[in-house]
C-alpha cells in the first residue's frame, strides 16, 4: 500500500492505493495521525483502495476520534462498493463521515 499526502489550502488529502489490512493498517494510522498534527481537516480518498480489513478499520476509527477529540474533521471519498459494503455492515457507515 502507498500513501501519498496531497496538502490543500485548508486541509490535507491522503491518497491511498491498494489493500488496507493487518500489514498495511499501521502505516495508514501513522499518516492519519501525522497528517492531523498539520490539519483539522483531512480527507481520504480511497479510490484505488479495493479491500479493507477490522485492522484497517480500526485505523479509519482512531483517525475519526482524532478528529473529533481536535474538532476537526475527517471524511473518505471514492468508496468502491465493497469497501462502503464493509461499512455498512460493521456499522461504520454510521460512525464515518462519506462522500
Amino acid at each position: 500500500m502507498t500513501i501519498n499526502e496531497v496538502k490543500n489550502a485548508d486541509s490535507i488529502q491522503l491518497d491511498v492505493d491498494g489493500r488496507v489490512d493487518t500489514t498495511t493498517a499501521p502505516q495508514l494510522q501513522n499518516a492519519l495521525l501525522t497528517a492531523f498534527q498539520k490539519s483539522k481537516t483531512i480527507i481520504i480518498n480511497f479510490d484505488k483502495v479495493a479491500y479493507i480489513s477490522s485492522a484497517g478499520l480500526r485505523a479509519l476509527l482512531i483517525g475519526q476520534k482524532t478528529a473529533t477529540s481536535k474538532g476537526g474533521s475527517m471524511t473518505i471519498i471514492n468508496a468502491n462498493d465493497s469497501v462502503k459494503e464493509v461499512f455498512e455492515v460493521t456499522g461504520f457507515i454510521d460512525i464515518l463521515t462519506l462522500a
